[in-house]
Protein backbone atom coordinates (compact mmCIF):
# COMPACT_ATOMS: atom_id res chain seq x y z
CA UNK A 1 0.00 0.00 0.00
CA UNK A 2 1.50 3.46 -0.93
CA UNK A 3 1.10 6.27 0.31
CA UNK A 4 1.67 10.12 -0.85
CA UNK A 5 1.22 13.63 1.26
CA UNK A 6 1.15 16.72 -0.75
CA UNK A 7 1.76 19.17 1.59
CA UNK A 8 2.00 22.94 0.72
CA UNK A 9 0.07 23.41 -2.28
CA UNK A 10 -3.00 25.18 -3.54
CA UNK A 11 -6.01 22.69 -3.75
CA UNK A 12 -8.54 23.52 -6.16
CA UNK A 13 -11.38 21.20 -7.15
CA UNK A 14 -13.91 22.24 -9.90
CA UNK A 15 -16.73 20.07 -8.74
CA UNK A 16 -16.53 20.94 -4.81
CA UNK A 17 -15.86 24.95 -5.52
CA UNK A 18 -12.90 24.17 -2.62
CA UNK A 19 -9.92 26.32 -3.31
CA UNK A 20 -7.84 27.15 -0.70
CA UNK A 21 -4.22 26.37 0.63
CA UNK A 22 -3.80 22.66 2.24
CA UNK A 23 -2.36 19.40 1.81
CA UNK A 24 -3.95 16.14 0.26
CA UNK A 25 -3.69 12.43 0.99
CA UNK A 26 -3.20 9.54 -1.79
CA UNK A 27 -3.37 6.26 -0.23
CA UNK A 28 -3.24 3.28 -2.98
CA UNK A 29 -4.10 5.11 -6.00
CA UNK A 30 -7.41 7.03 -4.20
CA UNK A 31 -7.29 10.06 -2.49
CA UNK A 32 -8.31 9.97 1.17
CA UNK A 33 -8.87 13.11 2.63
CA UNK A 34 -7.54 16.77 2.87
CA UNK A 35 -5.78 18.80 5.12
CA UNK A 36 -5.59 22.55 6.00
CA UNK A 37 -2.39 24.65 6.51
CA UNK A 38 -0.58 23.59 9.31
CA UNK A 39 -1.76 20.22 9.97
CA UNK A 40 0.92 17.94 11.31
CA UNK A 41 1.45 14.35 10.69
CA UNK A 42 1.50 11.40 8.31
CA UNK A 43 1.29 8.05 7.84
CA UNK A 44 4.51 6.06 7.97
CA UNK A 45 6.01 5.09 5.68
CA UNK A 46 4.42 8.21 3.16
CA UNK A 47 6.26 9.57 0.43
CA UNK A 48 6.14 13.92 0.79
CA UNK A 49 5.44 15.80 -2.13
CA UNK A 50 6.45 19.56 -1.45
CA UNK A 51 4.17 21.68 -3.46
CA UNK A 52 6.01 24.99 -2.76
CA UNK A 53 2.82 26.96 -3.23
CA UNK A 54 1.95 25.45 -6.58
CA UNK A 55 -1.54 24.27 -7.64
CA UNK A 56 -2.91 21.26 -7.23
CA UNK A 57 -5.52 20.04 -9.35
CA UNK A 58 -7.38 17.14 -10.77
CA UNK A 59 -5.72 15.59 -13.87
CA UNK A 60 -7.12 17.08 -16.99
CA UNK A 61 -9.30 14.80 -19.33
CA UNK A 62 -8.50 15.94 -22.79
CA UNK A 63 -11.21 14.66 -25.35
CA UNK A 64 -10.05 15.40 -28.27
CA UNK A 65 -7.53 13.78 -29.61
CA UNK A 66 -6.03 12.14 -32.25
CA UNK A 67 -2.67 9.71 -32.36
CA UNK A 68 -1.65 8.32 -35.12
CA UNK A 69 -1.55 4.45 -34.16
CA UNK A 70 -2.64 2.20 -35.41
CA UNK A 71 -1.48 3.10 -39.34
CA UNK A 72 0.14 6.45 -39.03
CA UNK A 73 2.85 5.77 -36.30
CA UNK A 74 5.42 7.73 -37.83
CA UNK A 75 3.12 11.15 -36.96
CA UNK A 76 2.67 9.68 -33.08
CA UNK A 77 2.44 6.19 -31.24
CA UNK A 78 0.51 5.84 -28.27
CA UNK A 79 3.67 5.83 -26.37
CA UNK A 80 5.10 9.18 -27.85
CA UNK A 81 1.21 10.70 -27.00
CA UNK A 82 1.48 9.47 -23.61
CA UNK A 83 4.82 11.63 -23.07
CA UNK A 84 3.18 14.64 -24.49
CA UNK A 85 -0.12 13.89 -22.35
CA UNK A 86 1.55 13.61 -19.20
CA UNK A 87 4.09 16.60 -19.58
CA UNK A 88 0.82 18.42 -20.01
CA UNK A 89 -0.39 17.07 -16.83
CA UNK A 90 -3.66 15.27 -19.01
CA UNK A 91 -4.31 11.99 -17.25
CA UNK A 92 -7.28 10.68 -19.50
CA UNK A 93 -7.39 10.88 -23.27
CA UNK A 94 -10.37 10.93 -25.59
CA UNK A 95 -8.91 9.56 -28.92
CA UNK A 96 -10.83 9.92 -32.10
CA UNK A 97 -11.25 7.15 -34.66
CA UNK A 98 -9.79 8.63 -37.73
CA UNK A 99 -6.66 6.17 -37.64
CA UNK A 100 -5.81 3.14 -39.88
CA UNK A 101 -7.85 1.26 -39.53
CA UNK A 102 -10.47 3.29 -38.56
CA UNK A 103 -12.08 2.52 -34.85
CA UNK A 104 -15.02 1.00 -36.13
CA UNK A 105 -14.32 -2.50 -35.11
CA UNK A 106 -15.54 -3.40 -31.39
CA UNK A 107 -11.84 -5.26 -30.88
CA UNK A 108 -9.90 -1.92 -31.70
CA UNK A 109 -11.92 -0.35 -28.65
CA UNK A 110 -11.20 -2.65 -26.20
CA UNK A 111 -7.19 -2.66 -27.98
CA UNK A 112 -6.75 0.73 -27.71
CA UNK A 113 -8.10 1.13 -23.79
CA UNK A 114 -5.85 -2.03 -22.87
CA UNK A 115 -3.14 -0.34 -24.51
CA UNK A 116 -3.88 2.72 -22.23
CA UNK A 117 -3.98 0.52 -18.85
CA UNK A 118 -0.29 -0.97 -20.52
CA UNK A 119 1.16 2.63 -20.24
CA UNK A 120 0.48 3.10 -16.49
CA UNK A 121 -0.10 7.08 -16.96
CA UNK A 122 -3.04 7.52 -18.63
CA UNK A 123 -6.71 6.32 -19.53
CA UNK A 124 -7.22 6.01 -23.41
CA UNK A 125 -11.04 6.22 -23.81
CA UNK A 126 -11.69 5.41 -27.31
CA UNK A 127 -14.76 7.26 -29.85
CA UNK A 128 -16.21 4.95 -32.21
CA UNK A 129 -16.59 5.48 -35.51
CA UNK A 130 -20.17 6.69 -36.43
CA UNK A 131 -19.64 5.69 -40.01
CA UNK A 132 -17.96 2.87 -41.13
CA UNK A 133 -14.56 3.68 -42.08
CA UNK A 134 -15.45 7.16 -41.45
CA UNK A 135 -16.23 7.70 -45.02
CA UNK A 136 -19.52 9.01 -44.61
CA UNK A 137 -21.81 6.61 -46.34
CA UNK A 138 -23.07 3.94 -44.09
CA UNK A 139 -23.28 4.18 -40.12
CA UNK A 140 -20.97 1.69 -37.97
CA UNK A 141 -22.26 -0.55 -35.31
CA UNK A 142 -23.02 1.57 -32.77
CA UNK A 143 -24.51 -1.19 -30.37
CA UNK A 144 -21.83 -3.23 -30.55
CA UNK A 145 -19.17 0.12 -30.08
CA UNK A 146 -20.51 1.50 -26.95
CA UNK A 147 -20.80 -2.15 -25.56
CA UNK A 148 -17.31 -2.51 -26.23
CA UNK A 149 -16.65 1.00 -24.25
CA UNK A 150 -16.83 3.72 -27.21
CA UNK A 151 -17.38 6.65 -25.24
CA UNK A 152 -19.20 8.84 -27.88
CA UNK A 153 -19.10 8.39 -31.76
CA UNK A 154 -17.72 10.85 -34.48
CA UNK A 155 -16.24 10.48 -37.44
CA UNK A 156 -13.64 13.32 -36.25
CA UNK A 157 -12.55 16.48 -38.94
CA UNK A 158 -14.94 14.83 -41.24
CA UNK A 159 -18.30 16.26 -41.24
CA UNK A 160 -21.73 14.09 -41.71
CA UNK A 161 -23.13 15.71 -44.43
CA UNK A 162 -25.95 14.03 -45.61
CA UNK A 163 -29.01 14.90 -43.21
CA UNK A 164 -30.94 11.53 -43.26
CA UNK A 165 -27.51 10.04 -42.26
CA UNK A 166 -27.18 12.67 -39.20
CA UNK A 167 -30.60 12.12 -38.42
CA UNK A 168 -30.63 8.49 -37.92
CA UNK A 169 -27.04 8.11 -36.41
CA UNK A 170 -28.75 10.62 -33.80
CA UNK A 171 -31.71 8.91 -33.48
CA UNK A 172 -29.90 5.48 -33.15
CA UNK A 173 -27.26 6.40 -31.04
CA UNK A 174 -30.09 8.04 -28.47
CA UNK A 175 -31.41 4.30 -27.63
CA UNK A 176 -27.58 3.76 -26.07
CA UNK A 177 -28.01 7.54 -24.77
CA UNK A 178 -24.91 8.00 -26.56
CA UNK A 179 -23.32 11.23 -27.52
CA UNK A 180 -22.97 11.97 -31.44
CA UNK A 181 -19.71 14.60 -32.04
CA UNK A 182 -19.98 16.55 -35.22
CA UNK A 183 -17.12 18.17 -36.91
CA UNK A 184 -19.29 21.25 -37.15
CA UNK A 185 -18.55 22.39 -40.81
CA UNK A 186 -20.96 22.18 -44.05
CA UNK A 187 -18.51 20.34 -46.86
CA UNK A 188 -20.31 21.88 -49.89
CA UNK A 189 -20.01 25.35 -48.59
CA UNK A 190 -16.23 24.27 -47.24
CA UNK A 191 -15.03 23.29 -50.51
CA UNK A 192 -10.25 22.88 -50.91
CA UNK A 193 -11.57 26.36 -48.84
CA UNK A 194 -7.98 26.85 -46.28
CA UNK A 195 -8.72 29.67 -44.74
CA UNK A 196 -11.77 31.52 -43.61
CA UNK A 197 -13.10 33.98 -46.47
CA UNK A 198 -12.36 37.57 -46.14
CA UNK A 199 -9.76 40.27 -47.09
CA UNK A 200 -6.61 38.77 -45.47
CA UNK A 201 -7.55 35.18 -47.75
CA UNK A 202 -8.05 36.86 -50.80
CA UNK A 203 -4.87 39.28 -50.34
CA UNK A 204 -3.42 35.87 -49.63
CA UNK A 205 -4.40 34.31 -52.80
CA UNK A 206 -6.22 31.10 -50.74
CA UNK A 207 -9.48 29.58 -51.43
CA UNK A 208 -11.79 30.96 -48.54
CA UNK A 209 -14.12 29.21 -45.99
CA UNK A 210 -17.23 31.13 -44.93
CA UNK A 211 -17.90 31.43 -41.46
CA UNK A 212 -21.34 30.45 -42.42
CA UNK A 213 -20.15 26.66 -43.28
CA UNK A 214 -20.18 26.44 -39.55
CA UNK A 215 -23.47 28.10 -38.51
CA UNK A 216 -25.51 26.55 -41.14
CA UNK A 217 -24.02 23.14 -40.13
CA UNK A 218 -24.72 23.09 -36.95
CA UNK A 219 -28.45 25.24 -37.05
CA UNK A 220 -29.27 22.00 -39.02
CA UNK A 221 -27.56 19.55 -36.98
CA UNK A 222 -29.39 21.36 -33.37
CA UNK A 223 -33.04 21.13 -35.44
CA UNK A 224 -31.80 17.22 -36.05
CA UNK A 225 -31.50 16.70 -32.55
CA UNK A 226 -34.65 18.22 -31.26
CA UNK A 227 -36.57 16.26 -34.31
CA UNK A 228 -34.77 12.59 -32.47
CA UNK A 229 -33.78 13.73 -28.90
CA UNK A 230 -30.41 12.74 -29.63
CA UNK A 231 -27.07 13.90 -27.36
CA UNK A 232 -25.50 16.13 -29.78
CA UNK A 233 -21.89 17.41 -29.34
CA UNK A 234 -20.25 20.09 -31.65
CA UNK A 235 -16.47 19.62 -31.83
CA UNK A 236 -13.58 22.56 -31.73
CA UNK A 237 -16.52 25.73 -32.55
CA UNK A 238 -15.12 28.57 -33.61
CA UNK A 239 -17.32 31.62 -34.54
CA UNK A 240 -19.84 33.90 -32.98
CA UNK A 241 -22.76 32.82 -35.15
CA UNK A 242 -22.72 29.54 -33.97
CA UNK A 243 -21.99 29.98 -30.40
CA UNK A 244 -25.50 32.20 -30.57
CA UNK A 245 -26.92 28.86 -31.98
CA UNK A 246 -26.10 26.43 -29.81
CA UNK A 247 -26.79 29.17 -26.75
CA UNK A 248 -30.45 29.16 -27.76
CA UNK A 249 -30.67 25.50 -28.40
CA UNK A 250 -29.51 25.19 -24.46
CA UNK A 251 -32.09 28.20 -23.83
CA UNK A 252 -34.80 25.59 -25.67
CA UNK A 253 -33.18 22.81 -23.41
CA UNK A 254 -32.09 20.34 -25.83
CA UNK A 255 -29.56 18.66 -25.15
CA UNK A 256 -26.55 19.94 -26.86
CA UNK A 257 -22.74 20.69 -26.09
CA UNK A 258 -19.67 22.04 -27.74
CA UNK A 259 -15.90 22.12 -27.27
CA UNK A 260 -13.92 24.47 -28.42
CA UNK A 261 -9.94 24.49 -28.73
CA UNK A 262 -7.05 26.81 -27.58
CA UNK A 263 -6.28 27.84 -31.24
CA UNK A 264 -9.58 29.62 -31.32
CA UNK A 265 -9.58 31.47 -28.09
CA UNK A 266 -5.81 32.45 -28.32
CA UNK A 267 -5.55 33.17 -32.39
CA UNK A 268 -6.80 34.82 -34.81
CA UNK A 269 -6.52 34.16 -38.88
CA UNK A 270 -3.80 36.75 -39.24
CA UNK A 271 -1.41 33.60 -37.62
CA UNK A 272 -1.38 32.20 -41.23
CA UNK A 273 0.23 35.20 -42.39
CA UNK A 274 3.21 34.23 -44.50
CA UNK A 275 1.50 31.19 -45.33
CA UNK A 276 2.32 29.55 -42.18
CA UNK A 277 0.99 25.81 -42.40
CA UNK A 278 1.61 25.23 -38.64
CA UNK A 279 -1.04 27.52 -38.22
CA UNK A 280 -3.70 25.51 -41.06
CA UNK A 281 -6.56 24.82 -39.37
CA UNK A 282 -10.37 23.08 -39.61
CA UNK A 283 -11.93 24.58 -39.06
CA UNK A 284 -9.66 27.58 -40.06
CA UNK A 285 -8.38 30.30 -37.35
CA UNK A 286 -11.28 32.79 -37.22
CA UNK A 287 -11.31 37.03 -37.33
CA UNK A 288 -10.72 38.40 -34.27
CA UNK A 289 -14.22 39.32 -33.70
CA UNK A 290 -15.22 35.74 -33.78
CA UNK A 291 -11.77 34.85 -31.47
CA UNK A 292 -13.59 37.23 -28.94
CA UNK A 293 -16.87 35.66 -29.24
CA UNK A 294 -15.36 32.53 -28.41
CA UNK A 295 -13.84 33.95 -24.88
CA UNK A 296 -17.24 35.17 -24.06
CA UNK A 297 -18.68 32.07 -24.76
CA UNK A 298 -15.97 30.38 -22.82
CA UNK A 299 -17.35 32.90 -19.59
CA UNK A 300 -20.51 32.97 -19.92
CA UNK A 301 -20.70 28.87 -19.88
CA UNK A 302 -21.87 27.99 -23.41
CA UNK A 303 -18.91 26.23 -24.44
CA UNK A 304 -18.81 23.24 -22.37
CA UNK A 305 -15.33 22.10 -22.33
CA UNK A 306 -12.07 23.04 -23.87
CA UNK A 307 -10.05 20.66 -25.78
CA UNK A 308 -6.14 20.17 -26.76
CA UNK A 309 -7.81 19.30 -30.59
CA UNK A 310 -4.16 17.36 -31.00
CA UNK A 311 -3.48 16.33 -34.12
CA UNK A 312 0.30 15.47 -34.78
CA UNK A 313 1.27 15.81 -38.26
CA UNK A 314 4.79 15.12 -39.42
CA UNK A 315 7.15 18.03 -41.29
CA UNK A 316 6.72 16.52 -44.42
CA UNK A 317 2.88 16.87 -44.18
CA UNK A 318 3.28 20.90 -42.90
CA UNK A 319 6.15 21.65 -45.49
CA UNK A 320 4.06 21.98 -48.43
CA UNK A 321 2.41 25.35 -50.42
CA UNK A 322 -0.38 26.36 -47.92
CA UNK A 323 -3.21 24.78 -49.95
CA UNK A 324 -1.83 21.55 -50.19
CA UNK A 325 -0.43 21.49 -46.69
CA UNK A 326 -2.45 19.13 -43.77
CA UNK A 327 -4.69 20.68 -41.39
CA UNK A 328 -3.99 20.44 -37.14
CA UNK A 329 -1.32 21.40 -34.97
CA UNK A 330 0.10 19.39 -31.89
CA UNK A 331 -1.83 20.84 -28.31
CA UNK A 332 -1.58 18.97 -25.57
CA UNK A 333 1.96 20.25 -24.07
CA UNK A 334 0.23 23.34 -24.19
CA UNK A 335 -3.40 22.72 -23.51
CA UNK A 336 -3.43 24.44 -19.77
CA UNK A 337 -0.57 27.27 -20.55
CA UNK A 338 -2.31 28.72 -23.49
CA UNK A 339 -6.12 28.22 -20.78
CA UNK A 340 -4.30 30.06 -18.64
CA UNK A 341 -4.04 32.99 -20.90
CA UNK A 342 -7.23 33.76 -20.21
CA UNK A 343 -6.62 33.54 -16.86
CA UNK A 344 -4.05 36.24 -16.75
CA UNK A 345 -6.20 38.41 -18.70
CA UNK A 346 -9.19 37.83 -16.60
CA UNK A 347 -11.65 36.03 -19.16
CA UNK A 348 -11.71 33.18 -16.69
CA UNK A 349 -11.17 32.63 -12.87
CA UNK A 350 -8.67 30.03 -12.67
CA UNK A 351 -11.40 27.85 -10.57
CA UNK A 352 -13.88 27.94 -14.62
CA UNK A 353 -10.48 26.92 -16.65
CA UNK A 354 -10.05 23.80 -14.78
CA UNK A 355 -13.14 23.06 -14.79
CA UNK A 356 -13.58 23.39 -18.38
CA UNK A 357 -10.10 21.21 -18.70
CA UNK A 358 -11.12 18.40 -16.32
CA UNK A 359 -14.87 17.63 -14.41
CA UNK A 360 -17.03 19.08 -17.70
CA UNK A 361 -15.38 16.91 -20.08
CA UNK A 362 -15.27 14.13 -18.08
CA UNK A 363 -18.91 14.60 -17.03
CA UNK A 364 -19.78 14.84 -20.77
CA UNK A 365 -17.44 11.37 -21.40
CA UNK A 366 -18.95 9.51 -18.80
CA UNK A 367 -15.85 8.92 -17.40
CA UNK A 368 -14.26 8.63 -13.96
CA UNK A 369 -11.61 11.72 -12.97
CA UNK A 370 -11.93 15.73 -12.67
CA UNK A 371 -12.51 15.93 -8.84
CA UNK A 372 -10.35 15.72 -5.67
CA UNK A 373 -13.34 14.30 -3.99
CA UNK A 374 -12.48 11.26 -1.44
CA UNK A 375 -12.21 8.42 -2.81
CA UNK A 376 -11.50 9.24 -6.89
CA UNK A 377 -8.21 8.22 -8.55
CA UNK A 378 -5.44 9.76 -7.65
CA UNK A 379 -4.99 11.44 -11.30
CA UNK A 380 -3.53 14.86 -10.40
CA UNK A 381 -1.75 17.66 -12.27
CA UNK A 382 0.97 20.26 -10.26
CA UNK A 383 1.46 23.95 -11.93
CA UNK A 384 2.99 27.10 -11.17
CA UNK A 385 0.63 29.31 -12.95
CA UNK A 386 2.89 32.13 -12.95
CA UNK A 387 6.14 30.34 -13.68
CA UNK A 388 6.81 31.39 -17.62
CA UNK A 389 8.29 28.76 -20.31
CA UNK A 390 8.92 29.18 -24.14
CA UNK A 391 7.00 26.71 -26.43
CA UNK A 392 10.11 25.60 -28.61
CA UNK A 393 9.10 23.55 -31.63
CA UNK A 394 11.54 20.71 -31.68
CA UNK A 395 12.16 20.15 -27.88
CA UNK A 396 8.64 19.28 -26.74
CA UNK A 397 7.82 16.09 -25.08
CA UNK A 398 6.12 13.99 -27.61
CA UNK A 399 7.16 13.19 -31.33
CA UNK A 400 5.01 15.58 -33.40
CA UNK A 401 6.20 18.88 -33.41
CA UNK A 402 3.70 20.98 -35.53
CA UNK A 403 3.01 23.49 -32.74
CA UNK A 404 1.32 26.90 -33.97
CA UNK A 405 2.52 28.11 -30.43
CA UNK A 406 6.20 28.19 -31.48
CA UNK A 407 8.24 30.78 -29.89
CA UNK A 408 4.97 32.16 -27.53
CA UNK A 409 5.92 32.61 -24.02
CA UNK A 410 3.69 31.22 -21.91
CA UNK A 411 2.84 31.44 -18.00
CA UNK A 412 1.87 28.38 -16.64
CA UNK A 413 4.33 25.63 -16.28
CA UNK A 414 3.40 21.70 -15.12
CA UNK A 415 5.51 20.75 -12.66
CA UNK A 416 4.20 17.43 -11.97
CA UNK A 417 1.79 14.97 -13.14
CA UNK A 418 0.42 11.46 -11.00
CA UNK A 419 -1.66 8.63 -12.34
CA UNK A 420 -3.39 6.79 -9.58
CA UNK A 421 -1.04 7.96 -7.12
CA UNK A 422 2.48 7.48 -9.12
CA UNK A 423 4.25 10.10 -10.64
CA UNK A 424 4.63 9.95 -14.50
CA UNK A 425 6.32 13.33 -15.03
CA UNK A 426 8.50 15.28 -13.28
CA UNK A 427 9.58 18.65 -14.97
CA UNK A 428 13.33 19.99 -15.48
CA UNK A 429 14.58 21.92 -13.00
CA UNK A 430 13.92 25.58 -14.32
Amino acid sequence: MTTVVFDNVRLIDPVSGLDQPGRLLVENGRITGTDKPGAQGAPEGATRVDGQGAVLCPGLVDMRVEIGEPGYEYRETIASATRAASAGGITTLAVLPTCKPAIDNPALVRMLRSRGEETGAVTILPYGALTKGCEGKELAEIGLLHEAGAVAFTDGNRAIDPSRLMRLALAYASGFNAMVVQHPEDPSLAGSGCATSGALATRLGLAGIPTAAESIMIARDIRLAELTGGRLHFGHVSTGEGLELIRRAKDRGLNVTCDTAPPYFDLNENAIGDFRTYAKFSPPLRSEEDRLAVCAGLADGTIDAIASDHLPRDADDKRLPFAQAATGGTGMVTLLGVTLARVHDGTLSLPQALGLLTYRPARLLGAEGGTLAVGAAADLCLFAPEQSWLVTAGKLAGRAQNTPFDRRPLEGRVLGTWKAGQRVYEADAA
